[in-house]
């Protein structure tokens, strides 16, 4: 999935880097300072809430949004007390995504 949603993030004219673990995407967003990060809950070494609380502590000004399969109100809640802005379930509606792709840092 990730590769394809690179493919399709890529040809709406955006910047992408893939990575599949969190010990990696915290390094990526540190070393990149990206506006967005999307980023599953499920991920190796380091899951995604731990991601996202850590950049959270570190106060990087970064749109957060949990692209995951866990779609039940526990997991939301989890995401949103971790510090994300958005919680999206697979597989993702490309329109609304690209809506908040679109429309960074604006909360």
């Amino acid at each position: 999935m990730a590769r394809g949603l690179q493919l399709v993030l890529t040809l709406w004219g955006l910047d992408v880097t893939v990575v599949h673990d969190g010990a990696a995407a915290l390094a990526a967003v540190r070393a990149l300072n990206p506006e967005v990060v999307l980023l599953d809950l499920g991920l190796p070494k380091i899951d995604g809430l731990e991601v996202a609380r850590a950049l959270r502590r570190e106060q990087r000004p970064v749109k957060l949004v949990a692209l995951t399969g866990y779609g039940d109100e526990r997991h939301r809640r989890l995401s949103r007390d971790a510090g994300f802005n958005e919680h999206l379930v697979k597989p993702v509606d490309p329109l609304l995504l690209r809506g908040l792709l679109t429309n960074t840092r604006d909360d």
